[in-house]
């Protein structure tokens, strides 16, 4: 069944919640200054996020490394994630996780990093 939000009133379809304007492009530099200049950011994607007394956002983050160099880079941001507190004006990042990483060795050593970070509403 379709639903047609019209008549609801105008502006009224539900939206998904952000938790700050802005936000995406501050975690996407965060995570780029940890990753090196070596990577290659392949996709981010933000989802809300509530608990009963928090809100925020899940952001995922992809990366690819690409050439032998490189992917020490990317070995070196996995090692580098345990002890990292990123700084993200605007909000407080609660938890990073590696969701996924791949491996290639042929034609040329490429390694895809997939990070999960949950950010917080600051305030």
């Amino acid at each position: 069944m379709l639903r047609n939000h019209d008549a609801f009133g105008p502006g009224n379809a539900p939206r998904p919640r952000r938790i700050a304007p802005g936000l995406a492009p501050r975690v996407v530099r965060s995570v780029l200054a940890l990753a090196g200049r070596s990577a290659q950011l392949i996709d981010h994607r933000e989802r809300p996020w509530a608990s009963v007394t928090f809100s925020g956002a899940r952001h995922t983050v992809i990366l690819r490394y690409t050439g032998w160099e490189a992917c020490d880079d990317g070995e070196a941001l996995i090692a580098a994630l345990p002890d990292h507190e990123f700084t993200v004006p605007g909000a407080v990042v609660a938890d990073v996780t590696v969701v996924r990483t791949d491996e290639a060795v042929l034609p040329q050593r490429t390694l895809e990093v997939e990070l999960e970070l949950l950010l917080l509403d600051q305030g």
